[in-house]
């Protein structure tokens, strides 16, 4: 395990220096490791292809310094976002860059038959060509297209070469991420281990959900999932770890990791309106889950008493009247009525930034963020705080957002972000 803790602080400053790279000398110092552990530990990593030289530095005494750099294409994770009408998967590199891209039409209340095999042929698609540990699904490892390239995108999912991972020598291993990897061929521990390597899967989908033990509970529509343990059943599949969480807390997970100028580095609220309405918490740097990932179940908070019925069985829930009133046409009063929420939640945390993103804030950011900062904006004036309020921004990633934070809840451990 410490072998597995220094390695991943490693990565993570290759992975901050960019193709500039860092010196040894350089990580010894940030890690505080000794020389010859840095020296050894990034031995295995150029051994297992993940860094490599950067060139030479100007030293302030004696010989230039190597630097080194992260290889971006040694490993790969797969981030599924599952919503209650699509799927939608990326293939990403350590660097967090989508490499290949898959979406399809989804029915979330098809039962868990027809979900699984639509999630495993998504994965075995845009995975094809990756190192395998195992079997895939009962099938043999294809040879699919190359990792390499842009980013690739179409309609529909088909299946294609296998996805796993393999043995892990550099001590790169350990928990895949946070609730472990459930069942399968690669659980109990699958890292980094060769050039072209699958880490995991992760799946992220509307709550709410147990993520520590990866088992749904009575998602807001669909309560025949209430129980079913997803991961473990991913897992079994795909042969490989699988992590599961909220479609929000996945997305805050990719966004406090990413280091984009728009998220801040403290505290910030991520609203996701798509199908539903929900958030994710960042509260100093670490996503805030609750005790029973409960946290962030932000649309079912009631704003009307007595009205419109909403899904989850309470009246005048914020989810309803938001949705309502964008299914109407009535965008500006949407994005008031996500104000109001908005308004209880800064109120409630003192949080640094709002960032809004889903499906349906895409289809008319401006009107959005300008309708939600409006509110706070008044709400700051009328409590006398300074600086206009709350900064309101669009989160970065658009429609992705949630799948490549659902590839992040596999990729942050590695760099020593498990925390988030």
């Amino acid at each position: 395990m410490l072998r597995s803790h220094n390695a991943a602080l490693v990565l993570g400053l290759l992975r901050d220096a960019g193709t500039e790279g860092i010196s040894r000398l350089e990580l010894a110092e940030r890690t505080g490791l000794t020389p010859q552990a840095v020296s050894k530990i990034t031995a295995r990593l150029r051994e297992q292809g993940f860094a490599a030289e950067a060139g030479r530095r100007a030293s302030t005494g004696g010989k230039p310094r190597t630097v080194l750099r992260l290889v971006p294409e040694a490993g790969h994770a797969v981030g599924v976002h599952l919503d209650r009408d699509e799927l939608r998967a990326v293939l990403v590199d350590l660097d967090g860059a989508v490499v290949r891209e898959r979406r399809a039409e989804l029915d979330l209340g098809a039962g868990a038959e027809a979900v699984l095999g639509a999630v495993s042929a998504a994965v075995r698609e845009v995975a094809g060509g990756l190192v395998v540990k195992g079997l895939v699904a009962g099938e043999p490892a294809g040879q699919g297209p190359g990792a390499g390239g842009p980013p690739e995108s179409d309609g529909a999912s088909a299946a294609g070469g296998g996805a796993g991972a393999a043995d892990d020598p550099a001590g790169l291993g350990g928990s895949a991420g946070p609730g472990g990897g459930g069942r399968g061929g690669a659980a109990g521990g699958a890292g980094l281990a060769g050039a072209g390597s699958l880490v995991g899967v992760g799946v992220a989908l509307p709550g709410p959900l147990d993520h520590t033990h990866g088992v749904l509970h009575r998602v807001t529509g669909f309560p025949e999932w209430d129980g079913f343990p997803l991961r473990d059943a991913l897992a079994e599949r795909l042969g490989v770890p699988v992590v599961v969480d909220k479609d929000t807390n996945a997305a805050a997970v990719g966004l406090a990791a990413g280091g984009a100028e728009e998220v801040p580095g403290g505290s910030f609220a991520y609203l996701h309106l798509g199908t539903g309405l929900g958030a994710g918490l960042v509260i100093g740097g670490s996503v805030h889950r609750g005790a029973r990932t409960g946290a962030g179940e932000f649309g079912h908070q009631v704003v009307q008493l007595d009205g419109p019925l909403c899904e989850c069985g309470n009246r005048g829930c914020v989810e309803v009247l938001c949705l309502g009133a964008a299914a109407r046409g009535e965008v500006a009063e949407a994005a008031r009525v996500l104000g109001v929420a908005a308004g209880n939640l800064v109120g409630l945390l003192d949080i640094d930034v709002v960032l809004l993103g889903g499906r349906t804030v895409v289809q008319a950011p401006e009107v959005y963020v300008r309708g939600v900062a409006e509110v706070l904006g008044a709400r700051a004036r009328r409590e006398g705080a300074g600086g206009g309020g709350v900064p309101v921004r669009v989160a970065p990633g658009g429609e992705r957002v949630v799948a490549e934070g659902a590839a992040q809840m596999l990729l942050a451990p590695l760099f020593g972000r498990g925390d988030v």
